[in-house]
């Protein structure tokens, strides 16, 4: 009886839920992960998996259980059964709508692997299509396509990858950052693969997929050129604000502040601007304040709500 009561609850639980995450969702996006699950398969079956190169994260993993394990057991069916079950778990910590995102590009990733390995006329059984037998080629445009694919997916509100929310999960709890979690993931992978293979050669390779598929990403998703963010502490604030405006036809955020060791009462410009307009910006503060301090940071992504 207890034990129907749970499976009540946890029923009424996923069904809230579910609702909730259909409010959420946009139907556009699943275009957009309809693409990056394509390019992601694209260029893992035709760069990667023919010369036995390995994608990082749980992609990886599957390649090398595809090449150790009966012939019915394929690349398209691990990236399946490893991981849903990952995303599944991850469901608490991610929300229901990341969830239904990122199981959907799993399964177009899976369908298009399925698609150019199984049906097409496509030989990926010895030599790249595209690259021929050259692993240095491989592992960078594999790395490049199959980034643009994870960096895609991530945009659109997902993850192509559940060592992904493996580190979101488990990282804090190591007391590590996401980031050196999937880099030790993936160290361990290609550890793996060159004991269980019996060479060092296409793991070194696969290194440089890693490496040139996570920078790739980070273009996709931030941008490759960055907007900058201006924090001005200055003591004449209001005429500094103003003649920003005048030259550069946008507003700054004026936030008071205090001097840590005199105690003077300042106020800090919060003021987005792009790589061209930085000596500009210094010499019109500089002009008014002299003595005002200027730092700059990189930002991804500018995200306003537009007034109908």
């Amino acid at each position: 009886m207890e034990k129907d009561g749970k499976e009540k609850k946890l029923s009424i639980y996923f069904r809230t839920k579910l609702k909730d995450a259909l409010r959420e969702l946009n139907p556009s996006n699943f275009i957009a992960l309809i693409v990056a699950g394509t390019i992601n398969a694209f260029g893992v079956t035709l760069f990667l998996f023919p010369v036995k190169l390995y994608d990082s994260g749980v992609s990886g993993v599957s390649m090398l259980l595809d090449q150790i394990t009966p012939e019915y057991l394929t690349l398209s069916l691990f990236l399946i059964i490893i991981n849903v079950p990952i995303f599944i778990f991850g469901l608490k910590k991610q929300g229901m709508a990341f969830t239904v995102y990122s199981v959907f590009t799993v399964m177009v990733y899976s369908f298009m692997s399925f698609l150019i390995m199984d049906v097409l006329p496509i030989d990926v059984s010895f030599v790249s299509p595209l690259a021929g037998s050259d692993l240095l080629l491989c592992a960078i445009f594999g790395g490049v396509i199959s980034g643009i694919g994870s960096g895609l997916t991530i945009r659109f509100g997902g993850a192509i990858d559940g060592v992904d929310v493996l580190s979101v999960v488990f990282a804090k709890r190591l007391g590590i950052s996401l980031g050196t979690f999937v880099m030790i993931f993936n160290t361990i992978l290609y550890v793996i693969c060159g004991v269980v293979i019996k060479s060092w050669i296409l793991p070194l390779y696969s290194i440089v997929t890693y490496f040139v598929g996570s920078k790739t990403v980070d273009f996709v998703v931030e941008g490759i050129d960055r907007s900058k963010c201006a924090m001005i502490v200055t003591t004449k604030a209001s005429k500094i604000s103003y003649a920003l405006a005048e030259n550069f036809q946008t507003s700054g955020t004026i936030v008071k502040a205090v001097g840590g060791y005199s105690k003077e009462e300042k106020e800090i410009i919060y003021f987005i601007i792009n790589r061209f307009q930085i000596n500009k910006l210094k010499s019109i503060v500089h002009e008014i304040d002299d003595s005002a301090f200027i730092s700059l940071q990189d930002v991804s992504d500018i995200i306003r709500k537009v007034n109908d």
